[in-house]
């Protein structure tokens, strides 16, 4: 027998995947739509980073890539296998992203704390 976990909808696990696809339907909502791409990040879990059809984008972190799974497809949003040329492409950046992530090496803060 595989060594799989099941998303059953209940208990605790299902109250994290509701309360996942609820913030996922908030965002998409508020945003005039959103697709997503679910990146595993090992035993921390799942990020799911959602893209806005304006272009604002955000990310939520679930306990596991299944929960993530299961919360993005109650949402019914569009999922990414990729977080490739095409989707990327829809994020719209400004200043703050530009300085934070390439700060360093075009001369702008470092990402150290302060």
């Amino acid at each position: 027998m595989a060594d799989t976990q099941q998303v059953d909808g209940g208990g605790k696990s299902g109250r994290r995947v509701g309360r996942l696809a609820s913030q996922i339907s908030s965002f998409a909502q508020a945003h005039g739509g959103a697709e997503g791409q679910i990146a595993y990040l090992g035993q921390m879990g799942a990020r799911i980073v959602l893209v806005g059809e304006d272009g604002e984008w955000g990310d939520l972190v679930a306990p596991t890539y299944a929960l993530a799974e299961e919360a993005v497809k109650r949402s019914g949003i569009t999922l990414h296998e990729d977080f490739d040329g095409e989707f990327a492409n829809k994020v719209r950046t400004g200043p703050y992203e530009w300085t934070r992530m390439a700060g360093i090496q075009v001369g702008g803060p470092s990402n150290k704390p302060d």
